[in-house]
Parts: structure tokens; C-alpha cells; sequence
């Protein structure tokens, strides 16, 4: 029997703390495609979406594209986006006379101005139309705050396995054949969640080591694969600068049916993730300690890649933060190359100069100076791009990227990737699509927190993690006002 499949993607990772609201701007700044436009853009790439879509063509079913839309996280998502979202997808339902099944790609961890638990409300919306029996499937990131109200209304829900997240399209493949054996009898699928006092944990959900993380979902796949009723597991680290009641760690369950033994084995799992609290996989350190390093590895003969984890765009971070640049420029380290900046001002002033003309900018410190001044700079224009390429790693291999008119500025030797619009640095690209070869560079600085491991470690000597205090995504969650978490919770009360 040939169904009908809504395929549509909602996805936002909310830094409650940003001062940028994420609007249909911010949409349409990275990625807003609707019906046809969004098979055209994703299909064969390594997202979920393109998995949904394969499911469909496996299956015999037709798909009913709806809508895509992702914005680099940021501040909560405005009334106007949610609602232009949740209007695609119902108008779609409507164009199609109905559907039998949907497919969505979600987050877990998205804000909204009206409602602190996103998915939540998208679900309670879409069932109020669409009523409680159609079978909803959706994928998760694994850093998401899974309620119990979006649990309650989901019929399958399976979220990452990797961080960095490679395994998109195969989690997509999961929920679908969930989706399809629903469709024909075989499962009644319903998923249960538990979580416990923590708001951190997990090792941040890092799974390019081993530790807790690879840890509790091999004891996540054991579950699955001892008991035939447990037809999928999740384990999710959460996103823990969301200040919302149910942020944090948890574990997530699609059983056949009620399962009377399932909430005694996720609460044995979170037991566990509670034991493992402290133990993480990686170093931060702070700038002096990576510049002292730096200077070790001089004569290294592949570079030094730096993350620049305290503003990574993609937990929020304003991608303006300047002190491990300063460091790097007032050392005068070179070769070496450090992006993507955020800062459309002076892109747009590099580009109204022109190519090869000397400049002097004020680069930072746009969106908050109190948190990272401004760093003045005098810098040549060696390269001027539109900013539009295809990922090339196997984070989202295909998807097409618009960063907005870009430019890599030079400052003795370094070279400063900035443009017009906020992405977090985890793919080649970024740097590539400008000429810049990266294996001959010293030191490659990337803004992001773990997400560049997969396309910029195996061309590092060593990696180094800064965490400063001007970023908003410092790993210091007490300098920050919760006043919506549970309480007592770890790391903020407990410990």
C-alpha cells in the first residue's frame, strides 16, 4: 500500500542567554526551503532529510515535502518563525488531502518566545489538527532536553549517536523503518524518558574517545539488544545553556507497547550517567596555556589545530569573540588561518575596498563589547568571496552553505576568514572555498567546541580546546542567571 509521508525539518539549539533572537531571518541566514525547493536542495546529501526522502523511494511511498528549516543557534525562536514553520507543514498536510505518516528532523533543545519547550508545542499544535493517532517519527540531536510532553506525544523518537554528528542520515533511516513497520501492524511503538538532577554531563556527549558517552550507549544498545520489545534507545547529553526546567541528560526508550520494566532500566542508566559526572575526555585550557603550547610545538610538521570553544556559533556563541586571535596576532604566529568570524560590517568593508587594499578595521565586539571587545586591526584583502559552497566532510557532505559576501583578511602571515552571516567552523570549506590550503598553515583556529574533530583532526599535530571568558559558551555554567532550571542540579547546587 503506497502512504503518504510529510517530510519536514524544525531545528534550533537555544542559548536562552543570547541577546540574538533567532528570527525568520536567522532562518533564511542558513537554511529555509519549502516544499520542492527543500527536495532539491537536500536530497543525496548526508542529512536527515535526504535519508527521509530515501525511505520514501525505498518504501513506495510519497513523500510531502513540507519545509526545512535550521538556524544557526542562538536566542530563542520567535513567535513569527514558529508559527511560518508550523503553517508549512499543516498547509502542506492540507495540499496533500492528508497523510498517513510524518518524518521530522527536530533538535530537542529548541526555545521558543511563547513556550520554553519548542518541540513540545510544535507536537501539541500538530496533534490538535491532526488528532493523537497518526504516527509521528522524529530524530533528535543528541544534545537535546527531551520533555516528557514531547515524549508523550511522539510515537518514535531516535536521536544521534555521534559528536561529532555523522550519523544523520543513518538515524533517519532508523526512525523510518520504525515509521514503516508501524504503518503495517508490526509495533505500536511509544516512547518513555528519564532523566535526573544534572544539567551537565555525559562528557558533553563526545564520542571520539572513548568515555561515559560510548560507555552508556553501548549499555543502551545492550538494552536493545537483550529485550525484543525495546526497539530503540537514545542517549542524550543535553544542551545544558538552556535555561528551561527539564535541561539536561536523558534517556529515551521506544518500546512495543507499555513496557512494565523500562522505566527501571533507563532510571539504572541515569544512575550511571550520575556516577560518571566528572570524568571528561577533554582538556580545555585556557589562552595563555595554548599560546605556552604553542611555542613547544614550533617546529611541528602539520598544524596546530585550536578550537576556539568559549564562542562556538553552534551553541550560540556570537562567533565574535577576539582573545585567542589577539594572542595569536600580538605573538605573531604565521602561517595560520582563524575563522569564521562573524562580523558582516567589516566583510562588507573589505569588499567595498577591494581586493589586495590595506585596511584598517575594527573587527568584533558587535553584539556585546563587554563580553569580547573589539580587536583593531590593519589588514590586507587577499581574497573576496560570495560565501556559497557545499559541506565536503562528513558532517552534512553536500548541503549547500551562504555565509554572505566573505573575506579572508591577512595580518602578517595570518589569515582571518569573516562573513557576513554565523556558522560554526566545522567543515574544510569554510577555509577552502577561499584558496586557503590548510595543511601548510602552523595553527588552524576554528570557532567551534567538538564538531571540527571530524574534518580538522587528521590534519592536526595536536588539538588544543581554549576556553576563555569571552564567550557565551564557556563550560563555566555558573556564571550564568538560571532561574528556570530544577533545582538542586548538578554542576550549579550539587558537588
Amino acid at each position: 500500500m503506497s502512504h503518504r509521508i510529510l517530510v519536514a525539518g524544525f531545528k534550533h539549539e537555544t542559548h536562552t542567554f543570547s541577546r540574538v533572537p533567532t528570527d525568520l531571518a536567522a532562518y533564511r541566514a542558513r537554511a529555509l526551503y519549502a516544499g520542492q525547493e527543500m527536495v532539491e536542495a537536500m536530497r543525496g546529501t548526508a542529512s536527515e532529510i535526504a535519508g527521509f526522502l530515501e525511505a520514501c523511494d525505498a518504501n513506495g511511498w510519497t513523500a510531502v515535502p513540507a519545509v526545512f528549516a535550521d538556524a544557526t543557534p542562538g536566542g530563542k525562536v520567535t513567535r513569527e518563525a514558529f508559527d511560518h514553520v508550523l503553517d508549512a507543514i499543516l498547509g502542506a498536510v492540507r495540499a496533500a488531502g492528508g497523510v498517513d505518516g510524518m518524518l521530522l528532523c527536530l533538535h530537542g533543545a529548541m526555545v521558543c518566545e511563547h513556550d520554553d519547550d519548542g518541540e513540545g508545542a510544535l507536537l501539541r499544535a500538530l496533534r490538535a489538527e491532526l488528532g493523537r493517532a497518526l504516527p509521528i517519527a522524529a530524530t533528535h540531536d543528541l544534545h537535546a532536553n527531551v520533555t516528557d510532553a514531547f515524549a508523550g506525544l511522539v510515537d518514535i523518537l531516535v536521536s544521534y549517536r555521534t559528536y561529532p554528528h555523522v550519523d544523520q542520515h543513518v538515524v533517519a533511516g532508523e526512525a523510518a523503518e520504525l515509521l514503516r513497520r508501524t504503518l503495517a501492524g508490526e509495533i505500536r511503538p511509544r516512547v518513555s524518558v528519564a532523566r535526573g538532577a544534572l544539567m551537565a554531563g555525559i562528557d558533553h556527549g563526545r564520542t571520539t574517545a572513548p568515555g561515559p558517552m560510548t560507555e552508556m550507549l553501548d549499555r543502551a544498545a545492550a538494552l536493545m539488544r537483550d529485550d525484543p520489545k525495546v526497539l530503540s534507545t537514545s542517549v542524550n547529553a543535553g544542551f545544558s545553556h538552556a535555561d528551561t526546567f527539564d535541561t539536561g541528560p536523558s534517556v529515551v526508550a521506544v518500546t512495543d507497547g507499555a513496557h512494565a520494566g523500562i522505566g527501571a532500566a533507563l532510571s539504572g542508566m541515569m544512575d550511571a550517567i550520575w556516577e560518571s559526572r566528572h570524568r571528561e575526555t577533554v582538556e580545555t585550557v585556557s589562552v595563555a596555556a595554548a599560546m605556552s603550547r604553542l611555542g613547544a610545538l614550533a617546529s611541528a610538521s602539520a598544524p596546530v589545530v585550536i578550537a576556539d570553544f568559549a564562542d562556538n556559533p553552534g551553541g550560540g556563541g556570537y562567533a565574535e569573540s577576539t582573545g585567542m586571535l589577539r594572542a595569536l596576532v600580538e605573538a605573531g604566529i604565521a602561517p595560520a588561518v582563524a575563522g569564521v568570524f562573524h562580523d558582516a560590517a567589516v566583510a562588507s568593508q573589505a569588499h567595498a575596498a577591494g581586493l589586495g587594499a590595506t585596511i584598517d578595521v575594527c573587527l568584533g565586539g558587535k553584539v556585546d563589547p563587554e563580553l569580547s571587545p573589539a580587536l583593531p586591526l590593519r589588514a590586507r584583502v587577499e581574497a573576496l568571496t560570495d560565501g556559497r559552497f557545499r559541506f565536503s566532510g562528513p558532517m552534512l557532505r553536500g548541503q549547500p552553505v551562504d555565509m554572505g559576501p566573505s573575506a579572508v583578511l591577512e595580518v602578517n602571515g595570518l589569515r582571518i576568514v569573516v562573513a557576513s552571516k554565523r556558522f560554526q567552523c566545522y567543515d574544510r570549506m569554510f577555509f577552502e572555498h577561499a584558496g586557503i590550503d590548510l595543511g601548510a598553515q602552523r595553527v588552524v583556529m576554528v570557532k567551534s567546541a567538538q564538531h571540527f574533530r571530524a574534518a580538522y583532526q587528521p590534519l592536526a599535530c595536536e588539538v588544543l580546546v581554549v576556553d576563555s571568558t569571552e564567550g557565551l559558551t564557556t563550560g563555566d555554567l555558573k556564571v550564568f542567571p538560571y532561574a528556570r532550571v530544577r533545582r538542586p542540579i548538578f554542576p550549579l547546587d550539587l558537588d
